[in-house]
């Protein structure tokens, strides 16, 4: 037979409101009271009901992750890491894909929120970086927390995860730079995201401080995607004077260059190094392996979760900006050039 509150609260030697207190995490139990608790809930497999009680009480133990992202496994990595959060603090997770170019987006997720009375919302790209949206949001009288791409936030709406994209595109053009390469190409992905801009910018900025001149032929519009990144590369290597290394927005983009390179019988990476950026699956399964920047996802996910739940228990103040930095990972796609 499935174990109830008062099993957990006979066995703990505790009331019913203490095991509840336990349960939900509430900061006024004392240490050891919230260990025997804990045992008897281990020892029992007590499983609560959180949707029952969210419908039995005032609050609201539910969140919700709303995306609308080309990058599957960007995607998987915030879900999972999103997940272990709300797994540890007893919350549950509602995943929301929807049309961010959608006229009636906010009508959506306000029925949503109305609907499934969650508590908070956690935003990525694009919708973390469509201000108006935000501001609706939070008039609905719930937490919202932002990943963004950026080094500082770009307004008070929110507590905000920021992603130092600009710095991490530079590392990745300076280590071509510093391998001897001067004519270097930029295959951008969507312009409506953020870290597209981010990191073009990132590009630019190594180029000048290394007295490199801006080439706006080499810089290629695109999306991120895997064909977007072969038909950019294959613009590229097509120019009477083509580049001898390519900074890709993302590691998809990345292995579709390098499948144009391979197409066109360029060798990586004695003619042609090619960079991604996240160290996503698809800078390890290609060949050679990617030199990218690794953006720990997972753990962002986890971060950004546990802030809005802290939001959400504590209404803590709005000022809250945690910063992220990918770091350069060098493999085997760049090679110094002669």
């Amino acid at each position: 037979m499935k174990a109830t509150i008062n099993d957990v609260a006979k066995d703990a030697g505790v009331s019913i409101k203490t095991v509840s207190r336990v349960i939900n995490n509430e900061a006024s139990v004392r240490d050891n009271t919230r260990e025997k608790v804990m045992a008897s809930v281990e020892k029992l497999n007590y499983h609560p009901n959180l949707a029952a009680r969210s419908l039995a009480g005032t609050k609201a133990y539910s969140i919700a992750y709303i995306y609308d992202n080309p990058n599957a496994y960007y995607i998987i990595d915030m879900q999972r890491g999103i997940l272990d959060a709300c797994k540890k603090q007893g919350f549950e997770l509602l995943i929301h894909p929807c049309d961010a170019k959608e006229t009636r987006i906010i009508d959506e997720i306000t029925d949503m929120v109305k609907r499934t009375r969650i508590a908070g919302i956690l935003l990525t790209p694009p919708f973390s970086e469509m201000p108006n949206f935000v501001e609706k949001l939070t008039q609905l009288n719930i937490k919202v927390v932002r990943i963004l791409s950026g080094h500082s936030a770009p307004d008070t709406l929110t507590p905000c995860i920021m992603i130092d994209d600009n710095y991490a595109s530079k590392s990745i053009t300076e280590h071509l730079i510093n391998n001897g390469h001067s004519r270097i190409g930029f295959l951008a992905g969507g312009s409506e995201h953020n870290s597209t801009k981010e990191r073009l910018e990132g590009y630019k900025a190594a180029l000048t401080q290394h007295n490199i001149e801006i080439d706006s032929q080499l810089i290629i519009a695109g999306e991120y995607s895997f064909e977007s990144g072969v038909e950019g590369a294959k613009a590229l290597i097509n120019q009477t004077n083509r580049p001898t290394a390519i900074v890709s927005c993302n590691d998809e983009i990345a292995a579709g260059a390098l499948f144009a390179a391979r197409l066109m019988e360029i060798d990586i990476p004695s003619q042609l190094s090619i960079t991604g950026f996240e160290d996503s699956p698809f800078s390890r399964q290609t060949w050679p392996k990617l030199t990218t920047a690794h953006q720990p996802n997972n753990q962002i996910a986890q971060d950004a979760a546990n802030l809005l739940i802290a939001q959400i228990r504590n209404g803590n103040d709005r000022d809250i900006i945690k910063q992220y930095t990918p770091e350069l990972v060098v493999r085997d796609s760049t090679a110094h050039i002669d």
